[in-house]
């Protein structure tokens, strides 16, 4: 089935605009590599650490690239954005760091440490079922009630292009060490992250093949690579991987992840919590389930990294102590 085209696609020229815009405010993080994950998985492994981000995501980078471009008017209207919680604390502090203010809708399973740091920004929460309501729906009523300005979670092409910036960084970060990765292994919610940073890697590296990691029962991508349309995952709970769970492939995200994608692989909350205790053990870094999908994707061997060059992204580290104890108990 052809992909349909979208008004206005991102570009890498979009990324390196983020970039400019990002800079002094978000952190660049760092790149990591260690040598037992090296020997276990028969790879050389490269983590790129947005765990380490500034309100602990990847997605302060796409709300501060689409906030700081409002207008004096736009932004005295304030921000309505929905989300699991990382969205939702990079769309407050981009908010607050803009001048202007964000009420937020937030499942009422979120943890309840990306409430906490929704609420630190200034954010005011708006909580909802996420098995029986519609964000969308309910965000479209918020909105056209109070005049605010939606900044939705992927599907814009600014929000894209600041969330490929962790591409880019991890491009120059690789380039810079002389080192050129065979695979990206990223998490998949809505796509916007993986449509960035696959963007901004194949300019970088022409051949190189981006995999998309997704929670079991939510591998929307995986299964609309295979069928050539947009899935939908039957259910809308269900995963601890909390960050990256939606109904179906973003429109926007579909139209760049379609062509970009090499494949995709499905992880088990089991999986998930093996990496969140990988990660602290030998990288020293906190990961939440949903962040930590893409590590647990190569070192579960869903995806045959041996004798190759990997980038991995770690993508947040929101995580409750409840949540994290478990996967310490795992040692």
């Amino acid at each position: 089935m052809p992909v349909t085209q979208p008004d206005s696609l991102p570009s890498h020229a979009d990324i390196l605009d983020a970039a400019r815009r990002l800079k002094g405010h978000a952190v660049r993080t760092p790149l990591l590599r260690n040598d037992q994950l090296d020997a276990r998985t028969g790879a050389r492994i490269f983590v790129k650490a947005e765990c380490l981000q500034r309100t602990g995501s990847f997605k302060f980078r796409g709300a501060f690239n689409r906030i700081s471009r409002l207008d004096d008017a736009e932004r005295a209207r304030g921000i309505l954005a929905y989300s699991s919680g990382n969205h939702a604390q990079g769309v407050a502090a981009a908010a607050r760091l803009n001048g202007t203010t964000a009420k937020i809708l937030m499942p009422a399973d979120a943890p309840r440490s990306k409430v906490a740091g929704v609420e630190f920004w200034g954010g005011e929460v708006v909580s909802y079922d996420r098995g029986t309501e519609s964000r969308e729906a309910m965000g479209q009523a918020i909105a056209a009630a109070e005049g605010r300005i939606l900044v939705p979670p992927y599907e814009d092409p600014y929000v894209i292009a600041g969330q490929g910036t962790a591409g880019l960084e991890a491009a120059e970060q690789m380039q810079a060490i002389g080192e050129r990765p065979d695979l990206v292994v990223c998490c998949a919610g809505g796509g916007g992250l993986i449509a960035g940073v696959g963007l901004a890697m194949r300019q970088a590296f022409d051949e190189v093949g981006i995999w998309a990691a997704e929670p079991e029962g939510f591998d929307d991508h995986r299964r609309s690579l295979a069928s050539g349309q947009r899935e939908t995952n039957e259910r809308l709970t269900g995963s601890i991987c909390d960050a990256i769970i939606t109904p179906t492939p973003g429109a926007l995200t579909w139209a760049l992840n379609a062509t970009q994608l090499t494949g995709g692989a499905a992880v088990s909350d089991d999986e998930a919590l093996d990496a969140m205790l990988d990660a602290w053990r030998h990288l020293k870094v906190v990961v939440e389930p949903g962040g930590a999908a893409a590590l647990a994707a190569v070192l579960s061997g869903k995806i045959d990294v041996a004798g190759k060059t990997v980038c991995v992204l770690a993508t947040g580290g929101n995580v409750d102590p409840a949540v994290f104890q478990r996967a310490l108990d795992r040692a």
